[in-house]
């Protein structure tokens, strides 16, 4: 089940199935509580849609300081809409020698590293082995859905690592419904491989035009890797139909921001919060 919170101004959803984990922070926010004015009102944490730089820093600060997380503890992707994880170890630098982080996905053990997928349609998805504390943030477009992202990340987790399937819990978290994503015959061809397509690929209204329901085809791919389904949680809002509350690429015609999604193990305090007020903490 997922809940809606709030942090000062910063309103997000939480899944229960995590929030029972009590070394997690995770946090899949909305557009609401940032500065930012017109088509990316108000949380746009994006630098690349338009958007004055100046506004998303301050979102960005908004995010740390309400979660009191320090900036540089956040880590964003390239996202190129593919299907290459990048892999964290608990120790050591972690960033490439480019400095070029073209992934859709992280895995990692380590702590008080705040793991980040930007969305705004795509689907984010939390997963989590509870026994051995690895967690994976994914960001599952309709073309890395169609890669099997989802399950890629799973299987990482099984050979790599030595996770069982009951030990994992995984998020799916707002994104495009079946009732606003509909694609044309090439894209709806390439889900045809996977198990169980008629599930989530249905004939749309008009010819050479399909429905994808992008949450369930990756909870099938969840699914399908061995994991329980009550270990899934899947948040059934739709972003196009819920601008209200999320940006959306799709609905906007394409000129929106993006709202952060992140997961981050629990370590040692990374920082001291004091309170200033009753609006934000000040981290030092």
């Amino acid at each position: 089940m997922f809940q809606l919170n709030k942090k000062h101004s910063i309103q997000y959803f939480e899944s229960s199935y995590l929030s029972g984990c009590d070394f997690l922070t995770h946090a899949f926010c909305t557009r609401l509580g940032g500065l930012s004015e017109e088509d990316y009102k108000s949380l746009n944490i994006s630098f690349k849609e338009g958007d004055l730089e100046s506004r998303v820093l301050q979102n960005w600060n908004r995010l740390a300081m309400a979660f009191a997380i320090p900036l540089e503890n956040f880590l964003t992707l390239n996202q190129v809409h593919g299907d290459d994880i990048f892999v964290i170890k608990p120790y050591g630098d972690y960033l490439p020698s480019d400095g070029a982080l073209n992934y859709d996905a992280i895995v990692t053990p380590r702590e008080n590293l705040a793991i980040c997928i930007k969305t705004a349609d795509c689907v984010p998805v939390f997963i989590v082995d509870r026994s051995k504390k690895i967690i994976a943030a994914v960001h599952a477009g309709w073309k890395g859905t169609a890669l099997e992202i989802s399950a890629n990340v799973v299987r990482l987790l099984l050979d790599k690592y030595g996770s069982y399937p009951r030990d994992i819990l995984a998020a799916v978290g707002p994104s495009i419904g079946l009732c606003c994503f509909e694609v044309d015959e090439d894209a709806a061809d390439s889900f045809r491989n996977q198990k169980d397509h008629g599930e989530f690929l249905f004939a749309g209204n008009k010819p050479g035009k399909w429905i994808v329901d992008l949450a369930e085809a990756n909870r099938r791919q969840l699914i399908h890797c061995g994991i329980p389904e009550e270990n899934i949680d899947i948040c059934s809002l739709c972003t196009s139909c819920r601008q209200d509350l999320f940006f959306s690429h799709r609905g906007s015609g394409g000129i929106t921001g993006r709202q952060l999604n992140f997961i981050m193990i629990k370590g040692e305090a990374p920082c001291r919060v004091m309170t200033i007020g009753d609006e934000y903490p000040k981290i030092q």
